[in-house]
């Protein structure tokens, strides 16, 4: 019987994987891979998330998406109170910055991955391919050598699920390689969970969360960017693909380095 890992994993993005239509404000593609011990999920992570919605809307069946928040989509108008509301948003804050986990991110720019290729890889499976290959990193620091470690990712339709399937399994069980780095993915088992859009699953909304600040910085690091803030201490890897330079990656490692040993 395969043991069962001690972490698991929630992955989402921000922006699309099309590189034939780009939004000149927005022309990059962001995955971000949020990764939690599974004791500290269960008895840190989803109480405080619950509990900050029991006391704001009267139970916990509300999602919290980025994009509702952000453009104060119902229930996240708070019916114009902005006394409320900036409550509302300080706590969530103060709680995702309290939580421990490991955030490994992907940035693609997306302009400069069409500039530089005749005919560019898939974003989305750039991202997986090297998310992946730092996920691999914590893990065997971890410990986790031989266990099994759940990813869960968001149903995104029956052709992208069904082409992101075979891409993990490409990488995941056939080992298939990319680039200079050679990864043994097989020192760490990793299980492919589809969850429906709908669910209400903690980890994908803390990863909707975090993935739009993570771009945004990308786009302007200068920008005050106070989401990003909250979480840049918990980034163990920030990729960013393509780079200027020919080199073919580009890793900002958090410098804490207690970063592994905390989560």
């Amino acid at each position: 019987m395969i043991e069962k890992g001690d972490y698991i994993v929630f992955i989402d993005e921000s922006g699309d994987h099309n590189v034939e239509k780009i939004d000149p404000k927005y022309p990059i593609f962001v995955i971000t891979f949020c990764c939690f011990n599974i004791d500290e999920f269960t008895n840190q992570v989803t109480p405080a998330l619950q509990g900050l919605k029991i006391k704001y809307f009267g139970h916990d069946q509300v999602v919290l998406h980025e994009a509702d928040i952000r453009k104060r989509k119902k229930p996240f108008q708070f019916s114009g109170n902005e006394g409320l509301r900036n409550s509302f948003l300080s706590e969530l804050s103060e709680i995702i910055g309290n939580i421990p986990f490991i955030i490994v991110s992907v940035v693609i720019d997306k302009t400069k991955l069409k500039s530089q290729y005749n005919k560019p890889f898939n974003p989305y499976h750039l991202g997986l391919r090297f998310g992946l290959e730092k996920l691999n990193e914590v893990f065997l620091n971890k410990k986790q050598k031989g266990k099994e470690i759940s990813l869960v990712f968001e149903k995104r339709g029956k052709k992208e699920d069904i082409d992101l399937e075979k891409e993990f399994f490409k990488i995941c069980s056939e080992n298939e390689q990319f680039g200079y780095k050679q990864v043994d993915y097989a020192k760490v088992i990793y299980k492919l969970v589809f969850a429906d859009k709908k669910s209400n699953s903690t980890g994908l909304q803390i990863a909707d969360l975090i993935a739009r600040p993570i771009g945004l910085n990308y786009l302007d690091p200068l920008k005050s960017n106070r989401a990003y803030e909250v979480i840049s201490s918990k980034i163990y890897a920030n990729k960013k693909f393509p780079l200027k330079t020919k080199s073919l990656f580009a890793i900002e490692k958090n410098t804490q380095s207690n970063l592994l040993a905390s989560a």
